[in-house]
C-alpha cells in the first residue's frame, strides 16, 4: 500500500470520528480564518460531493441523466484539480501557531488530494486515474482535458441542429420545387404550340400572297389576249 494511499485510509477514518473530537470542534473558531483549513475543507466537501453524483450516475437507468452527471463529475473534478494548486501555495505558506509536523501533514495532505480526484468514476471509460493520467489510448504524461471535449461535444450538438433544421427546410422547399418543375414544363408545352401556330401562320400567309400574285399574272395574261 503506497503512502498515499494510507494518508487516504486515515482521512477516512479522521472523518468518521471527528464528530467526537473535542478538540477539533474547540479549534474551529480558529480554524476558521485560516485560509488552507476554509479551502482544503470545501475541496473535500466536493470530492464527498462528486462521488456521490458519480455512484448516482452508476445507478441511473436513464442514459441522458447518466452522462450529465458524468459531464457534471469531470467538471468539478477539473475545477478542483485548479484548486489543488491553491492549496499547495498555501501549505507552503508559514502559519503562526502551526508546528512543523502539522506543516509537513498539509503537504501530505495536499500531495494525496490529486489522487483522489482523479480516480473519481466519470464514465469516461476507463476509471478517473487512468483518464487523467494518460490511460487507455492516451500516451503517458499527457492530460486529458475534458472541458475542450465539452466545447465539441456542445458545437456538434449546433451543427447537428442546424442539419435538421436544413432537413426540415429542405422537405418543406420539394413541394414548391415539384411545383415549380411542373410549372416549367406546361409553359414549355405551350410555347411549343403557340410556336406550332405561329409556324401554321405564317405558311397561310405566304401562301395567300402566292395566290394572289397567281391571280394577278393570270388577270394580266386574260388582259393581254382579250386586246
Amino acid at each position: 500500500m503506497s503512502m498515499i494511499d494510507v494518508l487516504i485510509r486515515v482521512d477516512a477514518i479522521c472523518k468518521k470520528y471527528d464528530k467526537y473530537d473535542a478538540d477539533k470542534h474547540r479549534n474551529d473558531a480558529a480554524a476558521a480564518g485560516d485560509p488552507f483549513s476554509r479551502l482544503y475543507a470545501a475541496v473535500d466537501h466536493e470530492i464527498d460531493a462528486a462521488i456521490e453524483k458519480s455512484e448516482r450516475a452508476a445507478r441511473e437507468g436513464n442514459r441522458a441523466a447518466a452522462v450529465a452527471l458524468n459531464t457534471d463529475v469531470r467538471r468539478t473534478k477539473a475545477r478542483l484539480l485548479e484548486e489543488v494548486v491553491k492549496l499547495r501555495k498555501l501549505a507552503a505558506k508559514k502559519v503562526k501557531g502551526l508546528s512543523p509536523e502539522e506543516a509537513e501533514l498539509r503537504g501530505d495532505l495536499v500531495s494525496a488530494l490529486p489522487h483522489r480526484i482523479k480516480s473519481i468514476p466519470d464514465g469516461g471509460g476507463g476509471g478517473g486515474a487512468a483518464d487523467w493520467n494518460g490511460g487507455g489510448n492516451v500516451r503517458p504524461g499527457m492530460k486529458f482535458d475534458s472541458s475542450g471535449l465539452e466545447f465539441i461535444s456542445e458545437d456538434l450538438d449546433t451543427l447537428k441542429n442546424l442539419a435538421e433544421d436544413m432537413n426540415e427546410e429542405l422537405d418543406r422547399q420539394v413541394p414548391l420545387m415539384d411545383e415549380i418543375d411542373n410549372k416549367v414544363d406546361k409553359a414549355n408545352a405551350d410555347f411549343r404550340k403557340t410556336n406550332v401556330r405561329l409556324k401554321e401562320t405564317f405558311r397561310s400567309t405566304r401562301n395567300f400572297i402566292i395566290d394572289i400574285i397567281l391571280i394577278c399574272v393570270i388577270l394580266g395574261i386574260a388582259a393581254y389576249l382579250y386586246e
